[in-house]
């Protein structure tokens, strides 16, 4: 039988070898850097993957090779390197398609590289799809604290309330294992152990689904006090604003640490804990207390309310060589309090002509919450203020305290010569009503000044001032010669309230925006409009940079953490740029500095024991680059000078930046961290509203720190 057959064998065998190619050639390998390159572009236009290839003509196949590989964000979280992993899965989870969701949790669940699962528990949160819950939870079971940590704050992110109770388990583990009882009251480092981190994320999951009784049970003892003093339990408790937690935050307010104390004495404040009086007023005291904790007992008093603080605080302006913003917070809880004195008064009237436009408008506040008529008397004797945020304020407060005769003078408000000013006048007007607000809005759709046009378009959609449709439309189209995103974006906000097929049509027209962040607001807008609606063609984000421009060794290959000094009118300020965990945003940051872009504007917000805010053109907020781009949330905490972008909504980046005074928990993959103060952290602490930047310039191991970009 064998002989029959073999003839046969031998003559297919040498039929087939008169005609076949060679072995096909292996698949080509690919860089790590380009690797890294293709991650970079598919976040950057929001897409999880590139088209595949159009089909080829047949060719002859002994000399065709392997085709192209195609970039794919779900196939490179199978690579072989837990590098790429790692980043190919908060690539996914940052570009935020539902596509994504079933990878990430094979990858959580089975990946050998504890930071690959972590980061692709992290990606799962900000992706914010509610699918990915259930194995989330699994993950709080998982042998590694740091896992399930990120496990539990990605729960939080999605709000996924029903495993509040598995959260709070693994927190009140973390406090019996004793570890987090270890951890100084005012510790700042990061990370630490890795059950205190878990312990952290526990906490502030907790605090995001607002699930009291879980972290009470878990941080509370019997009489209700807490069992660990380290500030973010403070910060727990003050942000659930629950009566509940009074009695654990008077523990706190007095029990040392700055940050401690600062979270309590605003929690209290929050919860206008009337017992709490006596121990902020004992806070008062510059010579002894930061100022980070004066600021929020000084807050706290004046949302309070209770009069026995009128007194200490009068003392405080007094106080030789108090901080300026200490000074300004006096001054506006003295108005909260309504506190009028003859001895306040004179620091008010002082105080109306200082020198800083932020305390002439705070005293001006002071002064007609203490007395209308007296308020009114000193306006008269006032010229119009030189600085426009003090004629702003004067407009609101003419409205506050005799709003029958404001309407012509706020009439003549609109022809200010600065132009910020006419978006609080324009609001105040249509805030006073009459029959002229339809024209005044229609009027102020078709002027030049973008931020006008964005006020009277959401002006028009919060009221539904009838028969602005058609003013509403003009106002998105003619911006789309802006720069700026924020006049269209206001103009389909608006025009969605009036409804209509009108409405939808003007939508899926902004599908199609040249900014991404238009983009993204229409798609919010259509499916609150029609929940069915395919919003698929707003993908890839539009991006000036061409794929090449992803590749460099800058960005993805960093020989040295990138360093920016900004000198200020303060002194001077060094941040470390966190170019591993946000390249593009760092790149872009780096540009605009070389530009000379920063040079010679202003700290146009600042927020005592919060943040300080620059980076706006304007110095009205509402200023940017002319572009707009994609956040690279991560998983870096906002601690003590920590550096982030500034937004509107979410990818709406550009150029306004900001340094966190103290911890910033709420904040944390929210906004793109991209840098963190390593000197000048007291610069920082001293600035004031209106401060200077002088100059930024950078260095990166290469490019000497005075180099320019053309």
């Amino acid at each position: 039988m064998m002989a029959n057959r073999l003839p046969g064998v031998l003559l297919l065998t040498l039929a087939a070898g008169a005609c076949a190619s060679a072995p096909p050639a292996p698949p080509p390998v690919v860089p790590y850097e380009d690797k890294l390159a293709w991650i970079l572009r598919l976040e950057d236009q929001r897409v999880l993957r590139d088209p595949a290839p159009a089909p080829v003509a047949p060719v002859d196949r002994r000399v065709a090779g392997s085709p192209p590989p195609v970039a794919d964000l779900l196939g490179l979280l199978g690579d072989a390197d837990a590098r790429v992993r790692r980043r190919a899965a908060i690539a996914v989870g940052r570009v935020g398609l539902s596509d994504g969701v079933g990878p990430l949790e094979r990858l959580l669940r089975a990946d050998a590289d504890t930071d690959v699962r972590q980061m692709a528990a992290f990606a799962l949160g900000i992706l914010g799809d509610q699918e990915a819950a259930p194995a989330l939870a699994e993950m709080l079971d998982d042998h590694d604290a740091r896992v399930r940590g990120r496990a539990a704050e990605a729960l939080g992110l999605l709000g996924a309330a029903t495993h509040a109770p598995e959260i709070g388990r693994l927190v009140a583990a973390a406090v019996a294992s004793g570890r987090v009882a270890e951890v100084a009251i005012d510790e700042l480092a990061h990370p630490l152990d890795a059950e205190v981190e878990a312990f952290r994320l526990g906490l502030y999951a907790l605090v995001r689904m607002k699930a009291w009784e879980p972290f009470a049970a878990a941080v509370l003892d019997e009489r209700g006090e807490p069992r660990v003093r380290w500030w973010p339990v403070a910060y727990a408790l003050g942000r659930f604003e629950d009566p509940r937690a009074a009695t654990a935050l008077l523990a706190l307010v007095r029990a040392g640490g700055t940050d401690t104390i600062a979270f309590a004495a605003k929690g209290l404040g929050l919860l206008k804990e009337a017992r709490a009086v006596e121990p902020l007023i004992e806070l008062l005291a510059p010579d002894r207390v930061p100022s980070r904790v004066l600021v929020e007992a000084i807050r706290a008093l004046g949302i309070v309310g209770d009069a026995r603080a009128e007194t200490p605080l009068v003392n405080l302006l007094g106080h030789e060589g108090l901080d300026a913003n200490v000074r300004l917070e006096a001054v506006s809880a003295l108005g909260r309090l309504r506190a009028s004195g003859p001895e306040l008064r004179e620091w008010l009237y002082d105080l109306v002509g200082d020198p800083w436009p932020v305390m002439r408008a705070a005293a001006l506040r002071a002064l007609a919450a203490a007395d209308r008529q007296d308020f009114l008397v000193v306006l008269s004797g006032l010229d119009p203020d030189r600085d426009w945020r003090v004629r702003s304020e004067v407009a609101r407060l003419i409205v506050d305290t005799d709003p029958r005769t404001a309407g012509p003078q706020l009439v003549r408000m609109l022809e200010d010569a600065d132009r910020r000013v006419i978006p609080t006048v324009l609001s105040l007007l249509v805030r006073l009503g009459g029959p002229g607000v339809e024209g005044l809005l229609r009027k102020h759709l078709a002027v030049e000044d973008v931020v006008v046009r964005a006020t009277a378009a959401r002006l028009a959609g919060e009221g539904r001032v009838p028969g602005l449709e058609d003013a509403l439309d003009a106002a998105y189209r003619s911006g789309r010669a802006d720069a700026s995103y924020v006049a269209r974006a206001a103009a389909l906000a608006a025009r969605v309230r009036y409804g209509g097929d009108g409405a939808r049509a003007l939508l899926v027209e902004a599908l199609g925006d040249a900014d991404w962040a238009v983009r993204r607001r229409a798609a919010e807008l259509l499916r609150q409009v029609d929940a069915a609606a395919d919003v698929s063609d707003i993908r890839p984000a539009p991006t000036p940079r061409e794929p090449a421009g992803y590749r460099g060794p800058w960005l993805v290959a960093p020989p040295y953490s990138p360093q920016a000094y900004l000198e200020t009118s303060k002194g001077n300020i060094q941040i470390e740029l966190a170019v591993l965990d946000a390249p593009l945003t760092v790149d872009n940051f780096v540009t605009l500095a070389r530009r000379g872009y920063f040079d010679g504007l202003t700290f146009h917000r600042v927020v005592p024991n919060f943040v300080v805010q620059g980076g706006d053109p304007r110095s009205d907020g509402e200023g940017g680059p002319g572009y707009t781009i994609r956040d690279e949330l991560n998983p870096l905490p906002y601690l003590r000078g920590t550096v982030g972008m500034a937004l509107d909504w979410a990818d709406t980046g550009g150029s306004q930046f900001f340094i966190t005074h103290g911890p910033q928990p709420h904040l944390d993959a929210r906004y793109t961290v991209f840098g963190r103060v390593v000197a000048g952290q007291d610069v920082v602490d001293r600035l004031v509203q209106g401060d200077r930047i002088d100059r930024v310039t950078i260095w990166d191991g290469v490019v000497s720190p005075g180099a320019a970009v053309p």
